[in-house]
């Protein structure tokens, strides 16, 4: 499998398809419900939604809030459709739903790196940017630790992601990746030397590598693609080795 298809998640086009306004509605007219497994699906779609709208809007999510949107006639099928919901988050975005107070039942949606703001980079109402750089960390291991730039990119056209135009998750993709990832120092940008005309190469930058490891990346990877990491045989040994050599697994 090639680095530039692995990811294709059309998230973007949901999200800006949504409205300011809490654009919800637990709903759903009869002819959907025609079989169970399309009603699953969209109220996997409908709390997907709302966890996202709820992370814009840096609020805790409630668990009779996700029953709301369900619909507490069907709290029968809630867990299944809370499983679903938050694992495809997870594998868009790289952030988990997690459970922050138990007695009250508040759940909130949790970076998988440290990036500022909780994933989000700049302050403000937005949705976080781990799921790109989680990708872009896989795409640079797969490519032998060093991602040519024209390499990134023909991956990211796979994303429907493009060069020089704006998103409502992204923003601007170049400036995101070439500026504030690289000032995060999540990722490195050299120019490839000797070239000319000029060439330019991704790195995993220092702090990517404080912050996960080349087996939690295959983890993500494999999640994204619902196989088992060590499929990626050979990147799976090199995760491998690098565990072993890991500071943590060292004697004292």
């Amino acid at each position: 499998m090639t680095s530039a298809g692995i990811f294709n998640t059309g998230s973007d086009e949901r999200a800006n398809s949504r409205d300011e306004e809490y654009p919800f509605s637990s709903e759903v007219s009869p002819s959907t419900e025609s079989s169970c497994s399309n009603f699953i699906n969209i109220k996997v779609g409908l709390l997907e939604q709302f966890l996202l709208y709820k992370f814009e809007m840096k609020q805790h999510i409630m668990k009779e809030d996700m029953l709301k949107i369900v619909n507490p006639r069907y709290q029968n099928q809630f867990a299944e459709i809370h499983r679903r919901a938050s694992e495809h988050i997870e594998v868009v975005f790289a952030v988990d739903l997690k459970e922050v107070n138990p007695t009250c039942h508040l759940y909130d949606l949790v970076s998988k790196l440290k990036l500022p703001n909780n994933g989000r980079i700049h302050v403000g109402k937005r949705l976080p940017k781990t799921g790109l750089l989680m990708s872009f960390l896989v795409v640079i291991f797969l490519k032998d630790n060093c991602a040519n730039e024209e390499d990134t990119w023909k991956f990211l056209d796979m994303m429907q992601i493009y060069d020089g135009k704006k998103y409502y998750m992204y923003g601007e993709p170049r400036k995101l990746i070439t500026q504030d990832f690289v000032r995060l120092k999540y990722l490195e940008h050299h120019q490839v030397p000797c070239s000319y005309p000029a060439h330019y190469q991704f790195l995993w930058g220092p702090r990517a590598y404080t912050e996960t490891s080349k087996m939690k990346v295959l983890e993500y990877l494999a999640e994204v693609n619902g196989i088992a990491p060590g499929a990626f045989s050979s990147q799976y040994e090199e995760a491998l080795q690098d565990e072993e050599e890991s500071p943590s697994h060292r004697c004292s």
